[in-house]
């Protein structure tokens, strides 16, 4: 028997398709990427889609993999929204951790995320709010005036970080999946996490609901709420951070969107 509190439900659905993924991994090998990427996909769905009919059967489903959409979502109370596979491109590369399953939990009436966990399998760790991490201690080198650390995407960091980066005094760290880099600002690896090349809602849904209750910011880059179990699903934005750093990144921003 899944634990009862959605949060740890949320856990331990993650936990378990990020170690059947593994498994797949051993498996097949890395000879023919492809296969390997396109069979986490669908098995981690399908894992996914089967445990949340079984257990949590009068919610809606919104998942990268499911399609079509089914717009009935839209007027549940509860919405599961998943990426079975973040990071499917590092999934298929041998020797790489930064990929990630996520399940997240909105509700349509509080119109916000109250549920949800990340599992890094290759990395032997699962975030979740239940229970809620601790708010990571500052790095020592950015307490001692270092640079602050912004984890980005490895293949498209955001047009504008050269200059946000000198502005600020930040160094980039370029990662794989969404959840890793958001998972990273929550243990303290890294001190953000900015975006702005277009996302989809299960990209950041869930690392977004563990950093949120443990106290970090995270939102637009704008400024504004992050919403989710829209009509269209895309996100086109996003900035995570310690919560003593929002005020001076989200200036630096305001005049480079």
């Amino acid at each position: 028997m899944p634990p009862a509190s959605d949060g740890a439900f949320a856990a331990w659905l993650a936990e378990r398709t990020g170690q059947m993924l593994q498994g797949l991994r051993d498996d097949m090998g890395f000879g023919d990427p492809a296969a390997l990427r396109a069979a986490g996909d669908k098995s981690a769905h399908d894992l996914l889609v089967t445990e949340l009919g079984r257990w949590r059967a009068a919610d809606a489903v919104l998942s990268e993999e499911g399609v079509p959409d089914d717009p009935a979502r839209l007027s549940n109370e509860r919405v599961w929204i998943v990426d079975p596979l973040d990071g499917t491109r590092e999934f298929g590369e041998p020797g790489r951790s930064d990929w990630a399953v996520h399940v997240a939990l909105w509700s349509q009436k509080a119109m916000s995320l109250v549920a949800g966990a990340v599992a890094l399998p290759a990395a032997s760790l699962v975030l979740s709010t239940d229970p809620v991490p601790s708010y990571p201690p500052m790095h020592p080198s950015v307490a001692a005036g270092g640079p602050i650390r912004i984890a980005v995407s490895r293949t498209r960091p955001p047009s504008f970080l050269s200059e946000l980066a000198e502005e600020v005094h930040a160094v980039a760290v370029p990662m794989g999946s969404a959840g890793a880099k958001i998972a990273a600002v929550i243990t303290g690896d890294v001190d953000a996490y900015i975006h702005a090349g277009g996302q989809s809602e299960w990209d950041s849904a869930a690392p977004v609901a563990v950093a949120l209750s443990a106290g970090l910011h995270a939102s637009r880059i704008d400024g504004s709420r992050l919403i989710y179990n829209r009509l269209d699903p895309s996100l086109p934005d996003l900035i995570v951070c310690r919560a003593d750093l929002a005020h001076r990144l989200l200036s630096a921003l305001s005049h480079r969107r």
